[in-house]
């Protein structure tokens, strides 16, 4: 996936999935928190809430990567299933503190800090459907945060409104548009692809539709509480 082919989100079954959403995928994508992201004018504490409920969110997330090994049905399935566990575990977290340090957030406060109502609905959405259905729910529920994020950075670029030039934001934005990222966001599409001719996903369009536009909802949830500096 090219860092400036939006177009890519849109093929597949992922796109099928997406554009099933509907309003559901554009509240999310084009919600308030982020769309104040590319001019600068989100408020600097909904930023810092938002990044210590993130953090709490990436433990969550590593858990349902966990998961996915238990769900995996072939050995190429568990090991990728662990490599994304690992690489949040290992290399991401590390990346986000580090990032929260500059705006002045302590890890061990991160950590004592509650999970928000946003944070425990989506993180706790995926878990019910990954323990209820199989590997390809688990991935589906998933989805709206690995790829939503990095289309979400392709649009803020592309916006006229865009400011580079002092905005705090831009380290942000340009961490999810770059290669490293939008290479990720690949690999969950290509496994989601993957995933859905092995287990029969069009003849579960319906329900698995229905996780997704859910998944997409909690998203848009996760920027209000952000928005909002609610818990």
């Amino acid at each position: 996936m090219a860092a400036a082919d939006q177009s890519a989100f849109e093929r597949g079954f992922f796109g099928r999935l997406r554009q099933a959403a509907g309003s559901a995928w554009a509240g999310y994508v084009e919600h308030d928190f982020v769309l104040r992201l590319a001019n600068g004018s989100l408020p600097e504490a909904c930023f810092r809430h938002y990044l210590v409920q993130d953090y709490l969110f990436l433990i969550q997330f590593a858990r349902a990567w966990a998961l996915a090994g238990y769900k995996a049905a072939s050995l190429d399935e568990l090991r990728a299933a662990g490599q994304a566990m690992a690489a949040i575990v290992d290399v991401e977290m590390g990346l986000h503190v580090r990032y929260c340090a500059g705006w002045g957030l302590d890890e061990t406060a991160m950590a004592r800090t509650p999970e928000a109502s946003a944070t425990l609905a989506y993180t706790r959405f995926v878990f019910e459907r990954g323990t209820a259905g199989d590997l390809l729910d688990l991935q589906v529920a998933l989805a709206p945060c690995i790829v939503g994020y990095a289309e979400i950075a392709l649009r803020l670029q592309a916006r006229a409104d865009r400011r580079r030039d002092g905005n705090p934001y831009e380290a942000w934005i340009e961490m999810y548009a770059g290669a490293e990222y939008q290479e990720v966001a690949r690999q969950a599409i290509a496994a989601l692809e993957d995933s859905a001719a092995r287990r029969g996903g069009e003849a579960r369009f319906a329900d698995l539709s229905a996780t997704f536009a859910t998944a997409s909802r909690l998203e848009a949830q996760f920027w209000q509480m952000g928005l909002d500096l609610t818990d």
